[in-house]
């Protein structure tokens, strides 16, 4: 599923239109997206947890020379941790 028929979804399930439904999944985005980089956690009962991490610089292997080592940069990425419910909901 891709967002527009996410949007198109949620417009359907919640009698809204596209437009509506479109700015309601925006307003989400949005919501998690300040929520982390205030770095806090949002944390939705029974579907899971966003959240914000910092992983560490480090070094690999060079995909087009195997033999030479690149420095990965630290940076922060986000998280997801499912819920118990949307867990349990896919079997």
């Amino acid at each position: 599923m891709n967002k527009s028929e996410l949007i198109s979804k949620i417009a359907e399930d919640a009698s809204l239109t596209k437009a509506q439904a479109t700015d309601a999944l925006e307003s989400f985005f949005d919501a998690v997206t300040t929520t982390l980089n205030k770095d806090e956690k949002l944390s939705l009962i029974g579907f899971g947890t966003f959240s914000r991490t910092h992983r560490k610089a480090r070094e690999a292997k060079n995909p087009r020379n195997p033999s030479e080592t690149i420095q990965i940069p630290a940076k922060k990425v986000a998280k997801f941790k499912a819920g118990k419910k949307l867990t349990e909901s896919i079997a």
